[in-house]
């Protein structure tokens, strides 16, 4: 039977399908305009590549200016020829003429080029006019000037054509080459009148000093970069000539008049290269200048002091020159020009500190030398203890006012950092520049100023310098020699009280690095006398703990320093033990045991500082001390074993801390080492009285650690103690002729095997049913040997024969017994 649905219900049931039919219609639509488009690709032709393009290798300017360059030289070649060899019928005077009108040509004719816009042809031609005029220059020379001198002559004809070509480059402004090649050739008039008047060195070297203020002057005001450039190597070439001459004329001078003219030279090169700084834009340019300007100034005041004052104030005079520079850098000058005569100043700073580096090497690597001629006397004088008189080291005494000037100069240099000046007064606007104007950036990617060295780090240098001054002071006066270790000393305790008490790392750091040099130093130079060594080392000590002790109660102590304090009181208390049992006379050994009161006293106070942060710098220098005891005896067998039960007694002191508790292992070892010692030097060679003293010990904490820790493998409890005596006896019972050790070996190992059997455990049951199983075939050996010879040659492979038979029949029952073997040894502990 059928179901009609009412009306509407049909009617939407007929627009469901209906949209249905929409959508399938739009599908079958699309998918055929594809398949025509595919269709129709597939129908067309391939298209073709275009045809690479290939650039012109030379555009057309550059091609021009190639050619016009070319024909330009081969012009001026032939010019030169004719002037020179050609038209010998002519004469000089015809060919000048000839120059003379050929050159006029040459030269008017960029004037109509240039109005046809014909520019790098007029460049070609004017370039060739000017080549033109030097040949007719030395054409007049050869026809109406011939007796002139050939340097005079050449001076004044280049300033003649320098004027010329200047005039010629401003009438016609849109040519480049003339007023470049006008500079360049200015360079050579003053040179060359110089050298023509015979001005000597003086002379020559003021000529090169005046082009190059020539040059400075012509490169800062024009505007024209081609012009610009030119003036600035012409500047730098002469500059730098000049420059260099002066100086050597200046260190060269043997007399004041000499120097003084030397400094005047100077000085014009200085003024010319600070005006320069002075009035540069580019701040590195201007900072550039200022460096060099300042340089120069210094040279020139000091190689005029030089003559003046005594040889030995050479290098202080320079340095004063320095500091009176760093001085005008307060004055109100522009930051470029500032940065460069500081950085000047600096630099003197510096090779003046290089040149006392000899004399404070000597002051302190000076005393190693005594370290292979141990108390041998006092030497005459502080002098003579740091072999000062046979080092390369000149005026001494000067060494050490260069260095406190230094200190001083840096010194005040921190104070002001400190109270934040400003590093110039001048206005804002002018600070980089020294002109009204904006401030130039800095170029992308460069900082815009300098790192300034922060007051802390200056402190620091400037301590360093101090401290440098007066270790080279003693030597230098020749003080007496216990002077000389005193005034070490009170140095080292000077930089441990600024190390306790300075607020900045960088000063605390320094101060203990200094004050551990200097304490080095001071003990190697007391080494010449008993008491002073003595003295000394206990001096030393007492400072560095002194300064541990109170570096550690400081409210926010400076990391590091208390630990570095004590590690050196400790070493110098183990270098002061030592050297009181050789004050004793007692032999090597004794020595060592004299020196185990060190980590004595290391492990007393320790345990007095219980958690503290410094326990451990303390614990570890003291068992340093104690290795070197140790190492001090071992040429004597019972020495050397006392000493290691000391050593086990301090450890095992330390252990009973609780924090401390891993180190009685280490007093562990030293026992079973001392007990070792011991034997050998009875000389016992039974190997069971060196095993059992590791067994007993071993089996004891194996079975403290089983019953802390039940899961404990009886492999990791009890394995290494047994195998410790096992081995070893098992070995010597082998080799032992007697019975005694074979029995006493089956027997032990007998307890072993029952006592694993008893309480399921892999390690003994095993360990012991091994080496008892060895000790019967050793014991049953001789006798198996005598059944084997007694038995026919044919016994053996039947037997052999029969034992594979009887596995190979039952060998799934053999395999099921060694699974029940395996599970029943796995089940074990």
């Amino acid at each position: 039977m059928t179901n009609i649905p009412p009306p509407a219900e049909e009617l939407r049931i007929l627009d469901l399908e209906l949209r249905h039919l929409d959508a399938r219609r739009a599908q079958l639509l699309q998918r055929r305009a594809w398949l025509l488009g595919a269709l129709q690709t597939a129908a067309a032709p391939a298209p073709v590549p275009p045809r690479p393009v290939r650039a012109p290798e030379a555009t057309p300017p550059n091609v021009q200016n190639a050619l016009l360059t070319l024909g330009g030289i081969l012009l001026t070649i032939a010019a030169i020829a004719f002037t020179l060899v050609s038209w010998g019928h002519l004469g000089i005077g015809g060919r000048g003429a000839v120059l003379a009108a050929v050159t006029l040509t040459a030269l008017g004719v960029p004037a109509l080029l240039l109005r046809r816009k014909l520019r790098s042809t007029a460049e070609t031609v004017a370039a060739l006019g000017l080549a033109l005029t030097v040949l007719d220059a030395y054409a007049l020379h050869a026809v109406a000037l011939p007796r002139t001198g050939t340097l005079g002559y050449t001076a004044a004809a280049s300033a003649v054509l320098a004027v010329l070509w200047t005039a010629y480059g401003l009438s016609f402004r849109e040519l480049r080459l003339p007023l470049p090649v006008a500079v360049a050739t200015a360079q050579l008039p003053l040179l060359l009148g110089a050298l023509a008047a015979n001005a000597g060195d003086h002379g020559t070297g003021a000529a090169l000093l005046v082009t190059a203020a020539f040059d400075v002057a012509v490169a800062l005001r024009v505007s024209d970069p081609a012009v610009r450039a030119s003036a600035a190597a012409g500047a730098c070439v002469t500059g730098l000539w000049g420059a260099l001459g002066a100086g050597y004329l200046s260190w060269s001078a043997t007399d004041l008049p000499d120097a003084a003219r030397a400094g005047a030279l100077l000085m014009l090169a200085a003024s010319t290269a600070l005006v320069a700084a002075w009035l540069i834009a580019v701040p590195s340019q201007a900072t550039a200048a200022a460096f060099a300007g300042g340089l120069l100034v210094t040279a020139a005041a000091g190689g005029v002091l030089r003559e003046t004052l005594p040889s030995a104030w050479t290098v202080p005079g320079h340095l004063a020159c320095a500091v009176v520079l760093l001085v005008v850098v307060r004055a109100a000058l522009p930051r470029p020009v500032a940065r460069g005569v500081a950085g000047a100043g600096l630099l003197v700073h510096a090779l003046a500190v290089l040149w006392t580096v000899p004399a404070l090497v000597s002051a302190l690597a000076g005393p190693a030398s005594w370290a292979g001629k141990v108390w041998s006397g006092a030497p005459s004088d502080a002098g003579a203890a740091v072999l000062l008189e046979e080092l390369p080291v000149h005026h001494p005494a000067m060494a050490s006012l260069v260095l406190a000037v230094v200190a001083g100069v840096l010194c005040a240099a921190a104070r002001l950092l400190t109270s934040d000046a400003p590093a110039a007064t001048v206005p804002p606007e002018t600070e980089t520049t020294g002109r009204p104007g904006p401030t130039p950036t800095a170029p992308s990617g460069s900082p815009a100023t300098a790192p300034t060295p922060t007051p802390s780090a200056t402190r620091a240098a400037a301590l360093v310098m101090a401290w440098a001054a007066v270790c080279v002071l003693p030597p230098a006066l020749a003080l007496p020699y216990a002077a000389g270790v005193l005034a070490h000393i009170t140095v080292t305790a000077a930089l441990l009280a600024v190390a306790v008490r300075a607020g900045s790392r960088a000063l605390t750091l320094t101060s203990l690095s200094l004050a551990v040099v200097s304490s080095a130093s001071v003990a190697l130079l007391a080494l010449a006398t008993t008491s002073a060594t003595l003295g000394t080392l206990a001096a030393l000590t007492a400072l560095f703990l002194t300064a541990a002790v109170l570096a550690a109660r400081r409210q926010a102590p400076v990391p590091g320093v208390a630990p570095a304090a004590v590690c050196a009181a400790v070493t110098y208390a183990t270098a002061l033990a030592c050297a009181s049992g050789a004050a004793l006379d007692l032999r090597v050994e004794h020595t060592g045991l004299l020196l185990l009161v060190v980590p004595v006293l290391g492990a007393l106070a320790a345990a007095r500082l219980g958690r503290h942060p410094l326990a451990p710098p303390v614990e570890i220098a003291g068992a340093v001390a104690g290795g070197l005891a140790v190492v001090l005896t071992t040429g004597h067998a019972a020495t050397l074993a006392l000493a290691l039960a000391l050593g086990g007694l301090i450890a095992a002191a330390t252990a009973l801390r609780t924090e401390r508790r891993p180190v009685g292992y280490a007093a562990g070892v030293l026992f079973l080492l001392a007990s070792w010692v011991r034997l050998a030097a009875w000389d016992v060679g039974t190997p069971e009285a060196y095993a059992l003293p590791v067994t007993v010990p071993a089996l004891l904490i194996g079975a403290l650690r089983r019953r802390r820790v039940p899961e404990t493998s009886s492999w990791t409890a009890y394995g290494p103690g047994l195998a410790a005596t096992l081995l070893p006896s098992l070995v010597a019972a082998w080799s032992d002729t007697h019975w005694q050790r074979p029995l006493l070996l089956g027997l032990a190992a007998l307890l072993i095997t029952l006592a694993g059997a008893r309480h399921r455990l892999q390690a003994p049951l095993t360990l012991g049913g091994t080496a008892l199983a060895l000790d019967a075939l050793h014991e049953l050996a001789p006798y198996i040997v005598q059944v084997v010879d007694a038995l026919p040659r044919w016994l053996l492979p039947a037997l052999a024969g029969i034992l594979l038979l009887a596995i190979g029949a039952t060998y799934e029952q053999r395999l099921r017994d060694a699974r029940r073997v395996r599970d029943v040894l796995g089940r074990m502990h």
